[in-house]
């Protein structure tokens, strides 16, 4: 893997800041946390100026209406909107890393046209309903049962930790198609239309006081045959692939911004003088070399999916394991760093650090991600 920049890539990044400079300082203010109409309205606008500017999708194939951009180009522009300051994906985030990427893989050509460029244009918001209330870490234990009737499947269940539901307007969803045959062979991949009868939300409350999650419960849902992904009972693959990028590629502009709040707790401790305490600057050192660590994996990761035809590879699940607890580490050094200051709430970093405890569950947990590396990477027999 080469780790230079060539001068098409270094004038790509200097055509990029250049927009990012015109473009950041007239977007409107950020809306409160729990504002999630509000941040629907805000994520979708930017990512629409995104697609205007043909920033959308950049690294998505060009038959799925992305720019076709080297893995590369993608890696200069998460660090420059990172450095920049520039909106996160947000409610976007499961269309955009999770569903689309997805759909451009395994999809129709009719399903990638229909959902492919509403997607890019931030004009349609998906949500993930894969977690199910009794089924824990074991996705394939999931219950929630499709019965076919003619063109259609009757969806009944219930889902949980569904990102953005409240807001979205499709959800990726798994269902049970074949309740007698062995659980992650009896499993399909739809895409449900949120304002179908039937569908009730109920937003969930996070630690950190937002309510990005919600309850999604399913009576008699009826879904077209035809928004199935992939083949009937071949969901656990087509979800292998969506869980590829959820680990692989999802997370890799998170490590540019926890790099960048390392330097700021550098900066902060230096200023408070918590710099003097030498086991403080060996954890900020430590830190400093996993965070550089981990944007070395992120571009092997993201070139290797660009060899493997866009889908990320079981090297995701390394990156993902040492990156959950690397941002747990970075939090609470954060808090060492500020002192009482830990616990005002308005800090932005609190909420941060509050966010920071769920990652070793969510996008599979911790567990499960040694279970992945053990077995497919290095080879070792399963655990019983």
């Amino acid at each position: 893997m080469d780790l230079t920049y060539t001068p098409e890539e270094e004038d790509f990044r200097a055509r990029l800041r250049g927009w990012l400079g015109t473009a950041l300082p007239g977007l409107p203010a950020k809306p409160a946390a729990t504002d999630w109409p509000g941040r629907r309205a805000y994520d979708t606008a930017w990512q629409r100026m995104l697609y205007d500017a043909g920033y959308a999708g950049l690294h998505w194939p060009r038959d799925a209406g992305g720019q076709g951009a080297t893995p590369t180009q993608h890696l200069i522009f998460l660090e420059e909107t990172e450095r920049a300051g520039a909106p996160y994906v947000g409610a976007n985030f499961v269309g955009l890393l999770h569903a689309g990427p997805t759909l451009a893989a395994e999809g129709t050509a009719e399903q990638r046209a229909r959902w492919l460029p509403p997607i890019l244009r931030g004009d349609e918001i998906w949500c993930q309903g894969f977690s199910e209330p009794d089924a824990g870490s074991d996705l394939a234990a999931l219950r929630t049962r499709a019965v076919r009737d003619g063109d259609t499947y009757v969806v009944s269940g219930a889902k949980i930790w569904t990102s953005h539901a409240e807001v979205a307007d499709w959800c990726e969803l798994l269902v049970r198609t074949d309740p007698a045959a062995p659980k992650h062979r009896g499993i399909s991949w739809l895409a449900m239309p949120m304002d179908a009868p039937g569908v009730t939300v109920r937003p969930l409350r996070t630690l950190a006081g937002s309510a990005e999650f919600a309850e999604v419960f399913l009576d008699e849902v009826r879904i077209p045959v035809s928004h199935r992904v992939g083949a009937e009972n071949d969901g656990w693959r087509v979800t292998m692939v969506t869980l590829s990028f959820e680990r692989g590629t999802a997370f890799v502009g998170e490590v540019v911004a926890c790099r960048r709040v390392l330097g700021a707790l550098a900066r902060a401790a230096r200023a408070n003088g918590r710099w003097d305490d030498a086991v403080l600057r060996r954890r900020l050192g430590r830190l400093h070399a996993q965070f550089a660590a981990l944007w070395r994996l992120t571009q092997w990761n993201v070139s290797e999916a660009q060899q493997g035809g866009g889908v990320p590879g079981a090297g995701g699940s390394v990156f993902k394991l040492r990156y959950s607890h690397a941002r747990q580490e970075l939090y609470d050094t954060a808090a060492e760093v500020l002192g009482a200051g830990a616990l005002d709430a308005d800090h932005e970093w609190v909420a941060d650090r509050l966010s920071s405890l769920s990652y070793t569950i969510a996008a599979g947990t911790s567990q499960i991600q040694q279970n992945i590396v053990a077995e497919r990477i290095l080879g070792l027999p399963k655990g019983r």
